[in-house]
């Protein structure tokens, strides 16, 4: 519902992370979770805000598009959602899902539930299916669970035309048979369609909850989808038992300047759950503020680390500490893996220390240091505009062989999506290499570097693009795959040196 055309000029503080499709969408991290989900290649047209709908139907009227007709809300702000909600209905499409955000009762989410009561009226019966996630509070003073908030959230919804068919809702201890009761009466649902959705463990665990109220059956009984029985969760199942019952364990310091704010690194989360299915490994991520470590000269990192990966991120803020954890990676001998302005730290303290580079840096720093070791992509230093200008989604990466990078992926081309307006500044190359940075990847189009590796070191390596929007929980990444079974290994070797 928000005005912005998209969330890429949002403070991740306001927003969390922004979510980058293969076609350089910026979008909310909620489509991460579908694409995690469902293995779906989202693109642009999946992603809808209300600033891209008002945008929309503004330049259909000063082309002439409606013929002198007033503008209004109903019809042509509510046809505009529509017809994108009809654009990604292709006919190779089963099921569309159609997330409406926000809160009932917002004013700014009206026309987008105003949309959708119309879109369900220009149906075939049994062709939609309305599902309202809502909150059953726990008051701990009174020991009980409330149901009002869903009982007025319902009546809101009544009130403007919406009958929701299923509730779904949110608890933190599990509903009665009388609640469930309460609400259908109240709410017009019948009972088996209220579904409860407690607190879990793991995220991947909310498919077996459903399952196991039947919500799946109910869905696809509704729409007519075809035979409910032959639903078979035994792998998913498998998944989850992995996620609560792993082998191993290693410790991951993560470090960044969004830490409080762990929804800005929510690809990133997830993709260490994958890493850790693959692995059967339990991951302890220790998050690590950046200004924390300039502040107490790496001493904030744990004895016993496993690993250290420096997040992606913009502005100064925090760089003086994200450079010495790439330092502190590099001394130690520790796996390293930096994504995005990780991997231009990782060459800015490789210039610095190494090459003896005095004042290196990233012309986004400091646009007068006498060495821009990271400085503007080709022609982005004229740009003005800030929104969907980046170096935005899949580009190709020609990967060399006997590298980490190509025993992780096993192939010489790849793509991976990119966020990003600086680059390694090609001038500073050969310097850099005879210091001992490898060049593992790049993009021949462009003649940019894409991913970097240190020389005698069992495994540093630190990537321009964002993998963790391409990992899923039966595929996960191969780089944070193989960063997490370097630092399986280093515990490994670093507890054989200790019982010797």
């Amino acid at each position: 519902p928000y005005i912005n055309v998209d969330p890429g000029t949002m403070n991740p503080f306001q927003h969390g992370e922004v979510y980058v499709t293969n076609d350089g969408a910026e979008t909310d991290l909620d489509l991460g979770h579908y694409e995690r989900f469902t293995h779906v290649k989202m693109t642009r047209d999946n992603n809808l805000t209300t600033g891209q709908i008002y945008e929309a139907v503004i330049n259909k009227e000063r082309r002439g598009d409606y013929l002198g007709a007033t503008v209004q809300v109903i019809p042509h702000i509510t046809n505009e959602i529509k017809n994108r909600i009809y654009m990604v209905a292709k006919e190779d499409i089963d099921v569309l899902i159609t997330e409406i955000g926000g809160t009932v009762g917002d004013i700014e989410s009206l026309p987008f539930l105003e949309a959708i009561r119309q879109f369900a009226l220009e149906q075939e019966p049994h062709n939609t299916l309305y599902i309202h996630l809502t909150l059953v509070p726990y008051i701990k003073g009174a020991g009980e669970l409330k149901t009002k908030p869903t009982q007025h959230s319902v009546k809101d919804l009544r009130e403007i035309g919406i009958q929701p068919d299923i509730l779904i809702c949110r608890t933190e201890h599990t509903l009665t048979n009388e609640i469930r009761q309460k609400i259908a009466l109240f709410t017009n649902v019948v009972l088996r369609a209220v579904i409860e959705a407690i607190d879990v463990d793991t995220i991947y665990e909310i498919p077996l909850i459903f399952h196991q109220q039947k919500l799946d059956n109910i869905i696809i009984d509704y729409l007519r989808l075809g035979d409910s029985n032959e639903l078979d969760l035994t792998k998913w199942k498998d998944l989850v038992d992995k996620i609560k019952n792993p082998k191993h364990k290693v410790k991951i310091a993560i470090c960044g300047k969004y830490i409080e704010l762990r929804d800005a690194y929510k690809s990133i989360d997830e993709a260490f759950i994958h890493s850790g299915i693959a692995n059967d490994t339990y991951i302890e991520k220790i998050w690590v503020d950046a200004e924390q470590v300039e502040l107490k000269e790496r001493k904030v990192f744990p004895e016993d680390i496993d690993g250290i990966m420096v997040c992606p991120g913009f502005g100064n803020r925090g760089i003086a500490g994200k450079l010495l954890a790439v330092q502190y990676a590099r001394e130690k001998q520790i796996p390293f893996f930096g994504l995005c302005l990780g991997l231009q730290c990782a060459v800015i303290e490789l210039a610095r220390n190494v090459c003896k580079l005095e004042n290196a840096n990233s012309r986004e720093f400091d646009e007068r240091t006498p060495h821009p070791v990271i400085d503007f992509l080709p022609g982005q230093a004229q740009i003005k505009n800030k929104g969907g200008t980046m170096r935005l989604g899949s580009y190709a990466c020609t990967i060399k062989e006997n590298t980490l990078a190509y025993k992780a992926y096993k192939q010489i081309k790849i793509f991976e999506r990119h966020r990003h307006r600086y680059e390694i500044n090609n001038e500073y190359i050969e310097l850099l290499t005879e210091a001992g940075l490898k060049i593992s990847g790049i993009n021949e189009t462009l003649n940019l570097i894409e991913i970097i590796e240190l020389e005698n070191h069992p495994w540093f390596l630190a990537v321009q693009f964002h993998p963790e929007f391409n990992s899923h929980p039966y595929n996960a990444h191969p780089l944070f795959r193989d960063f997490v079974k370097a630092a399986l290994k280093f515990k490994e070797d670093r507890e054989l040196e200790l019982f010797k």
